[in-house]
């Protein structure tokens, strides 16, 4: 957080002990969430093909659609900060450094993506919650909008 914009914290402490919340955390996991069941099920039902997790790419993206440029992430609310500036005062000095560093971390995955020319679509899990049918429609004007992917030497 900035030096000079200092917010009251109202964090008040775990209310799990340190056991309860190691084991709560472990069973988080980063592949195979609901969110990216969901939009892997809508890349099927367009037929687009796509590959997961690659790690040859900047972030890992969550689905890559090279045919069309494309590079799709599967972002959690909580864990990717949506809103971030509205709820961090409530968190510990521990989860709000390791939030806003994701937030960094993606927001530089996304930068280095552009600069190679991929086209990039963060997809919330909010947004999946409270509209599916709008989460299809981006992906089919982002894949539609692509242009046919063409390696080029020396980028990613």
């Amino acid at each position: 957080m900035p030096s000079s914009r200092r917010t009251k914290r109202v964090h008040r402490g775990d209310i799990m002990s340190p056991e309860a919340r190691s084991k709560l955390m472990g069973r988080i996991r980063g592949k195979g969430t609901l969110p990216e069941r969901q939009v892997q099920e809508m890349l099927e039902q367009l037929g687009l093909a796509f590959t997961s997790h690659d790690r040859t790419l900047p972030g890992n993206p969550d689905f890559v659609l090279r045919q069309v440029s494309l590079c799709i992430f599967v972002d959690g609310d909580f864990w990717h900060g949506w809103r971030f500036d509205t709820w961090r005062s409530k968190l510990s000095p521990h989860w709000e450094a390791k939030i806003a560093a994701n937030r960094r971390r993606d927001e530089l995955s996304r930068r280095k993506l552009r600069r190679a020319g991929w086209n990039v679509l963060r997809i919330w899990e909010h947004q999946l919650r409270n509209d599916p049918g709008g989460c299809v429609i981006r992906i089919q004007e982002r894949a539609a909008a692509g242009l046919p992917f063409v390696e080029k030497p020396g980028r990613l």
